[in-house]
């Protein structure tokens, strides 16, 4: 086994170059992206790290090969010509699963079961068996077949890494983790600005931004399918903790302020924050939008404001989305906004045009972020 690798971070798409920011600043220069991939070249403590420290990327996989297949016949051959042996233990538990975007191989299932039987006739040569328990790690294969070209990889994550443990209580339509983290780095907020949501939810931008304030690594406190593997020594991994751990600045003074209309949304805000240990940085109230305001003279919004998508609710958004603008315009004139909505209208109902707009996908909903700027504060 080398011990050089090539890794994959998955992203929602319209985050890679967010994701590639991300890894850049972990001190990885190889780095290419492609829609929803970033590829990036470490040595076997960048497994470790990248789980830990990616608050954007979805997954992390080890990248195992890449070839053309428009037969099932090049599909099994090319999959099995991979030294599956340099990373399966005998006893692994190795599901397949994966994607066919434009491809002459469209059959999932099928594709499932035929790189599923090649990898066991690769592992037959190697251990001698001609049948796997499967009762031991778990090494989640995954494929990726687009226009023919094929991308095989392995599981390290396990879970999303959107899952870091803190949110245990969930509200209407909660953000995933990943996704309010890409909005506040692309929003370009700082640990030195306030940063207020006035739409809260269950607590996830301003807990997310009080970990990125506090440079709280977001893989801290979960675990990981790589962490099981045999081949990565756990010492890999106790200096990926004691690194995280170092590099906490818990003791920092932040300004980040969460509100909500719902007091049980409020409630469970201040339980998330305790989970995620930043309750301290962070102040959550129940407080209407209108009322919405801050005693600070500059700062950032970051919000994900509620957006129905049946007629009736989009005569509401409209009216929320105008008691917004009158509120940003009243009590916000020199902070800067960043609005995530499904809804096409937001500019008309807010009137005022952004400055920049970007595409994203919230749960698999196309939606616009909005980006209002604000004036320089003076130096």
């Amino acid at each position: 086994m080398k011990n050089k690798v090539q890794l994959i971070a998955t992203t929602l798409f319209g985050v890679e170059a967010v994701v590639a920011r991300e890894l850049k600043h972990l001190g990885y220069d190889e780095v290419h992206t492609e829609d929803g991939k970033v590829t990036f070249t470490t040595d076997l403590s960048g497994i470790c790290r990248a789980n830990m420290w990616l608050r954007c990327a979805d997954r992390v996989f080890l990248k195992m090969g890449e070839f053309q297949a428009k037969t099932f016949d090049q599909l099994f051959e090319g999959t099995k010509a991979l030294p599956w042996e340099d990373w399966l233990p005998a006893d692994a538990v190795f599901p397949v699963t994966g994607s066919c975007v434009r491809s002459t191989l469209m059959s999932i299932s099928d594709c499932q079961s035929i790189i599923k039987k090649a990898v066991v006739e690769r592992l037959k040569m190697k251990y001698g068996l001609q049948i796997f328990p499967e009762d031991g790690s778990k090494y989640k294969i995954m494929f990726w077949i687009l226009k023919d070209r094929v991308i095989l990889g392995i599981d390290t994550s396990g879970e999303g890494l959107h899952k870091r443990g803190y949110r245990r209580r969930t509200t209407l339509a909660p953000l995933k983790e990943t996704l309010a983290s890409a909005l506040l780095l692309i929003s370009r907020w700082t640990p030195e600005k306030a940063m207020l949501d006035p739409f809260c939810g269950s607590g996830t931008i301003p807990i997310e931004a009080a970990m990125i304030g506090l440079n709280l690594a977001p893989g801290l406190n979960r675990s990981f399918d790589a962490q099981y593997w045999t081949n990565i020594r756990s010492e890999l991994w106790e200096k990926a903790v004691e690194e995280a751990c170092d590099l906490a600045r818990n003791e920092k003074q932040l300004q980040i302020f969460g509100y909500d209309i719902d007091p049980n949304a409020i409630d469970a805000c201040r339980f998330h924050a305790r989970e995620a240990e930043v309750d301290h940085v962070i102040h959550f109230q129940v407080r209407p939008m209108k009322e919405t305001s801050s005693r600070y003279q500059y700062g950032v919004i970051v919000t994900n404001p509620p957006y129905g998508e049946r007629m009736g609710e989009k005569s509401q958004n409209a009216g929320l989305y105008r008691e917004m603008s009158e509120t940003f315009k009243k009590n916000f004139d020199t902070w800067s906004f960043y609005v995530i909505t499904s809804d096409l209208e937001f500019e008309q109902h807010f009137g005022q045009k952004a400055n920049k707009k970007r595409k994203l996908y919230n749960g698999g909903i196309l939606c616009n972020f909005y980006q209002y700027f604000g004036p320089r504060p003076p130096r």
